[in-house]
């Protein structure tokens, strides 16, 4: 607990990633080592918060699952109900954007959950992550976080977690939430939000859930004849993903495919553009948007491929019907 009450209490759970690599001894290459309280050890004496920490994980953000996610969640749940005004996660780069989202998918509480790594290990000239992690906290301890749900605090701009994307594999200024574009700057210690809080759709009860089974991403391109998606179906996958071409478009082959398996799994339609929703009723081509939509697909709007994953996941693993995975996808995919 605060030993100020006058101060507010922030969680840290520490998973791992960059932000907690260094070599070892006679080591050249940086692997996970530092923990939550190493950490928050290089930010000195002056937090303007108290800080609690702890260390759930070591690991590369490459090995995530929902498993540890799951356990984040639970944790950062138990947090605020001991008093924690907000948590802050801190993991690796490589899968924060679906981090970010599942907590986005799960988080019931109006205090918010703040995702944060680095670019750079602590070994590297200018590394990042002592100022991402003070810039998070300083985000999940300001009242105005409440009711933004999942956040990302990255080079002191805050991106929502329903748009953020890594969009670089090594810049410092790696994530990016076009086109809604940041909700926020950190500078000179305080947060300066450019929107007000918006209203989210219900978080997605967990009671029960089984993330067991495949839920792949598969991609669409030049000489598709959707073959490989008849063999995923066959091998027994609960439901994918197409990472379609355009706005939502897949080859004339792709199609047939589509319809037959579309009575066994689900089929979610994404753009692999990674901008830009996908359409509804502008062509009428074999493949198109509307003859996917007509055979029983749904389509993603708005949501990238990955996020379609963990929505579609998610969904699955609570035993959504067909119906409900069309009315979650228009929900949080679509934003007429």
């Amino acid at each position: 607990m605060s030993s100020d009450p006058r101060r507010p209490l922030v969680a840290v759970a520490a998973l791992g990633g960059t932000i907690s690599m260094v070599p070892g001894d006679g080591e050249d290459r940086a692997v996970p080592r530092l923990s939550a309280k190493d950490l928050l050890g290089g930010l000195g004496e002056n937090l303007a918060m108290d800080v609690r920490a702890e260390t759930l994980a070591g690991i590369s953000s490459a090995s995530m699952d929902f498993a540890t996610l799951i356990r984040t969640l639970d944790w950062a749940a138990r947090a605020v109900d001991e008093g924690a005004e907000g948590v802050v996660v801190v993991q690796g780069t490589d899968t924060l954007e679906e981090t970010a989202y599942f907590f986005e998918l799960t988080w019931a509480s109006e205090a918010p959950i703040v995702v944060t790594g680095a670019m750079r290990n602590p070994s590297l000239p200018s590394a990042d992550g002592a100022g991402n992690l003070l810039a998070a906290l300083t985000v999940a301890a300001d009242p105005r976080s409440r009711g933004r749900g999942s956040l990302v605090v990255f080079n002191d701009d805050v991106h929502a977690g329903r748009w953020v994307r890594k969009t670089h594999s090594s810049h410092v200024e790696a994530f990016s939430s076009n086109p809604a574009g940041p909700l926020a700057l950190v500078s000179e210690g305080l947060v300066h939000y450019f929107h007000p809080v918006a209203d989210r759709p219900a978080a997605l009860p967990l009671v029960n859930a089984d993330f067991s089974g495949l839920v792949p991403i598969v991609e669409s391109g030049v000489e598709d004849s959707g073959e490989l998606l008849e063999t995923l179906v066959k091998a027994g996958v609960k439901g994918v993903v197409l990472a379609a071409n355009g706005a939502g478009h897949v080859s004339a082959g792709s199609a047939d495919v589509i319809e037959r398996v579309l009575p066994e799994v689900p089929v979610v339609v994404a753009g692999r553009t990674g901008a830009g929703p996908t359409f509804r009723g502008t062509y009428g081509f074999r493949g198109s948007e509307s003859d996917l939509i007509a055979m029983g697909a749904t389509m993603a709007g708005w949501l990238d491929p990955r996020k379609s994953r963990l929505l579609l996941h998610t969904l699955l693993a609570t035993g959504a019907s067909r119906e409900r995975v069309e009315a979650e996808f228009r929900l949080r995919g679509d934003l007429a």
